[in-house]
């Protein structure tokens, strides 16, 4: 396959994995119902979909960054600009990776662990400090892009 149809399947595997994990975490953003639902039911609701993403957006973003890697790596061919807008986009989706390992998983386990019906006392604190994480991802998330 030549260089040129390899850095372009890689822009696209890249950009369809990233952009399917975009769609997941601006779809949070778009659904504010689900932050105004009461703790029982935000509970349950959110302990539901942290299985699911548990499950499906670890190989997809790592799938993807390995995508960006090829990218990057055919990019530097290219010159500068190009191999600098893929690198940027890579640096921005480990930016990400680390922002939810560091800052949105912990919430996330602690939330895992509550009993729905036996909410502790700061749980809204707890709930406000992921979605306010959360927007801070969401935008990360929204400026990438491979080039």
């Amino acid at each position: 396959m030549p260089v040129s149809s390899l850095l372009t399947a890689s822009r696209m595997v890249a950009l369809l994995l990233i952009g399917l994990y975009t769609g997941g975490v601006v779809f949070v953003v778009l659904a504010p119902s689900v932050a105004r639902l009461p703790g029982p039911a935000y509970v349950r609701h959110w302990q539901a979909l942290n299985v699911d993403y548990g499950r499906a957006m670890p190989p997809l973003l790592l799938a993807g960054i390995v995508a960006l890697v090829v990218a990057a790596a055919l990019s530097w061919r290219r010159g500068w600009f190009a191999f600098g807008l893929t690198a940027a986009a890579l640096i921005l989706v480990i930016i990400t990776v680390a922002l939810t390992l560091a800052g949105l998983e912990p919430l996330n386990r602690l939330a895992d662990a509550w009993d729905p019906d036996l909410l502790p006392a700061d749980w809204e604190e707890s709930r406000r400090r992921w979605l306010n994480l959360h927007l801070v991802r969401t935008a990360l998330a929204l400026r990438r892009s491979p080039a």
